[in-house]
């Protein structure tokens, strides 16, 4: 039998070789693809995330565990679909206009698919027409928006708005350094989060 908790180890480490070979084992054996996603992969990056929240690892390690996952989701991701496992939930997440910060907002992509989150990567300098427009072709359910300068904020205000006004009935999460939860709440988005493993946590919260 393929060792999930030995495969949840190699994401921890970060060991992408034994990664993809005990997933490759496990769906060998026909093991349910759920169970390599949920007990091995997830169960995994969810230690991480939570070392990350209490500063015992530090990005370097997150982005190992992350490319060691997304090594092994390659194999799995065709089984997964094929037997009709349906994602935590999807997201689109993206770097406001005039800001063209993107390691804060690939770690929190990178959070939400170790999570089981399906995400849709929108990229830097965003503008609030290209949010609207990619929230509603790929039905997502959140919308993340980060900004790591106080001259983009603004930026943020004005999707958040835009947003709303297009009547599309998602949650927007928003976060980055110089934004905090009472920023969130006076421009009206559903959330804020602190760092990348918080993001995990609001995102599921925004979804119940």
């Amino acid at each position: 039998m393929a060792d999930l908790k030995a495969l949840s180890e190699s994401i921890i480490k970060g060991d992408q070789k034994t990664a993809v070979e005990i997933t490759r084992a496990a769906i060998n054996e026909n093991m349910s693809p759920e169970k390599i996603l949920n007990d091995g992969l997830i169960s995994g990056m969810n230690i991480i995330g939570a070392r990350f929240k209490k500063n015992e690892v530090y990005i370097p390690e997150v982005l190992i565990a992350a490319r060691a996952m997304k090594m092994a989701m390659e194999l799995l991701e065709p089984r997964l679909v094929a037997a009709g496992v349906r994602p935590l939930g999807r997201c689109a997440i993206g770097t406001v206009q005039g800001d063209l910060h993107d390691i804060g907002k690939n770690l929190v992509m990178m959070m939400l698919k170790g999570a089981g989150f399906e995400v849709v990567d929108l990229g830097v300098d965003v503008s609030p027409e290209k949010f609207v427009e990619k929230a509603k072709s790929s039905g997502v359910q959140v919308v993340g928006m980060s900004a790591l300068l106080t001259t983009t904020m603004p930026s943020m205000e004005k999707t958040v708005k835009a947003i709303k006004d297009a009547g599309l009935k998602v949650k927007i999460m928003i976060g980055g350094a110089p934004v905090t939860q009472t920023y969130a709440d006076k421009i009206g988005a559903n959330g804020y989060a602190a760092d990348a493993a918080s993001a995990v946590d609001v995102a599921k919260a925004l979804l119940k």
